[in-house]
């Protein structure tokens, strides 16, 4: 009788919480749609990206995260270092970053034990095994946002990859034209806001080091540290020692910028040739089962009858 009771007010509790996360996540597609139209618009640079999955949140999440991951923060000055670098590598630019991050796992640890333990004070579980489920969901729910950290620093260096021999392109040109190396890397970000909002980003900080007076091959190694990209870790050195002993600048970096695209060529080669193994196994185990059924069906159902008539 009292889970007669209290089972419409949990249906009624669920179906509430289903139509206010779809009313949030609706409002934050369109408040991010709205942002992009303002940048496209009044030619604003790219902002940063925030931590995942807290675009579409409330105020109130994005105050209540920090001061739950706050106790997480790591003491030693080494940890902070290296989850902070972690962090900028994935391309989360803000100064609570760290918190929310540890925030998110704290969350993720502790949500599935609370909801097992609802489940069974309701009694749809037995308490033994909603205490093992949601232990074993928190455990996998605390290093999830490592994974999704390292996910997110791989997609960012595979679109840097992309976009670099574009952007080397642009700045030849620049050069050529006359152009000094500042007022061309100013160009290239704001030629590159629509096309690659990414790298555009990280030329203005770029450009902006550079106008507070850092060399541009110093902070061309500050932004291959940020993105720990091997590829620009190289131009910066090409720039370096083309400052430093007077080289063809031009030169040097339409070379760099052939073997960028020759490499970015290879590795489209790379994936096509793998994607014929990776092809192999749906199709032995999903396409060529189907195609004995339809082609040896009718013929195996006929051998079976005439069987049985000769018997």
């Amino acid at each position: 009788m009292a889970e007669s009771a209290t089972l419409p007010w949990v249906v009624f509790i669920m179906a509430s919480s289903l139509v206010l996360l779809a009313f949030v996540v609706l409002s934050g597609r369109q408040s991010r749609l709205d942002a992009r139209l303002r940048e496209l618009s009044h030619g604003e640079s790219p902002t940063p990206p925030s931590m995942p999955g807290l675009d579409p949140v409330s105020d109130f999440a994005r105050a209540a995260l920090p001061r739950m991951g706050a106790p997480l923060v790591p003491k030693s000055e080494e940890e902070r270092t290296r989850l902070q670098s972690r962090l900028l590598q994935a391309g989360y630019y803000e100064p609570q970053a760290m918190a929310i991050f540890l925030g998110v796992k704290v969350l993720l640890m502790i949500g599935p034990a609370l909801v097992g333990l609802g489940l069974s004070t309701l009694g749809w579980f037995h308490p033994q095994k909603a205490i093992i489920l949601g232990t074993l969901i928190g455990a996998f729910g605390m290093i999830l946002p490592s994974f999704w950290l390292d996910r997110c620093k791989a997609v960012r260096q595979a679109t840097f990859r992309r976009s670099l021999p574009d952007a080397l392109d642009i700045l030849v040109i620049c050069l050529e034209g006359g152009s000094s190396l500042p007022s061309a890397l100013r160009r290239v970000a704001s030629e590159l806001r629509t096309a690659h909002p990414e790298l555009a980003f990280e030329l203005n900080i770029v450009q902006r080091e550079v106008q507070l007076g850092a060399p541009v091959g110093e902070a061309l190694r500050r932004f291959a540290e940020r993105a720990d990209l091997e590829e620009l870790r190289s131009l910066s050195s090409v720039i370096l020692q083309a400052e430093k002993f007077g080289a063809s600048l031009v030169k040097a970096l339409r070379v760099h910028a052939e073997t960028l695209r020759g490499k970015r060529i290879q590795y489209a080669e790379e994936m096509a040739q793998k994607a014929v193994i990776k092809l192999l196994f749906p199709t032995v185990f999903f396409i060529m089962p189907a195609m004995f059924i339809v082609v040896l069906g009718p013929t195996t159902m006929q051998l079976v009858e005439t069987l049985r008539s000769v018997r």
